[in-house]
């Protein structure tokens, strides 16, 4: 039986912050986000964006998004906009039909002088690409890569993520869990949100007590 007192609230959604001035820089994130500054100066037609999940891709996205006006695309379509941001491409590597999409979009874009911000969690060499033709194009791509984080990088996202859902968090607690939960983004985001939970269930604020219990009950982190 479940313990009633970790019962999570439903029906609340936070809302990630994902302006320019809500993006919390560190040495692994700096060289994308400096890449992303670089537009509209980019050597070429587009730019892949690469690290692991939850490491912030989503928001620099964001951040060039808006700065140069792109639509965010579902899926590869041409003909939507000269400036565009298309999310996790590598979930259409190896279908052929998509294969072929990406290869007419990236053509499309480089004909209207436009650009487009692919993200993805592993650099285009290593992606299982099937038409040749596709492989050239996403190669000759310049890439931004997003490094796994140390201990200053997650107690830094963990703030934002913390600030997010409008809890205030000391910087004990920050410190006692990063040094316990695996270093990887996942990890300080799986933190928080159970911390959230455990907050809201039992109506305490995020102290270093309440994280320890969280930590005992074998939360997953």
């Amino acid at each position: 039986m479940s313990d009633p007192r970790l019962q999570i609230p439903l029906g609340f959604t936070p809302t990630e912050a994902m302006g320019a001035a809500d993006f919390v820089t560190t040495d692994g994130n700096a060289e994308a986000l400096a890449w992303l500054q670089k537009w509209p100066d980019w050597p070429s037609h587009g730019l892949v964006l690469y690290g692991p999940r939850g490491s912030g891709k989503t928001h620099l996205a964001h951040i060039w998004a808006g700065q140069a006006q792109a639509a965010f695309m579902t899926e590869p379509e041409i003909d939507v906009g000269p400036r565009l941001v298309l999310e996790d491409v590598e979930r259409f590597i190896g279908d052929g039909g998509y294969e072929e999409a990406l290869f007419h979009l990236l053509n499309s874009t480089a004909s209207r002088k436009g650009h487009i911000l692919f993200t993805a969690t592993q650099a285009p060499v290593l992606w299982p690409v099937k038409l040749p033709d596709l492989r050239s194009r996403l190669l000759a791509l310049p890439t931004a890569h997003i490094n796994p984080p140390d201990d200053v990088a997650l107690m830094a996202v963990m703030s934002k993520l913390f600030a997010d859902r409008q809890l205030r968090v000391p910087a004990e607690v920050i410190d006692y869990l990063v040094r316990r939960i695996e270093r990887s983004y996942v990890a300080a985001h799986a933190a928080v949100v159970a911390l959230d939970a455990a907050a809201l269930a039992t109506g305490r604020p995020v102290t270093l007590p309440l994280a320890r219990e969280v930590l005992a009950r074998g939360a997953e982190l």
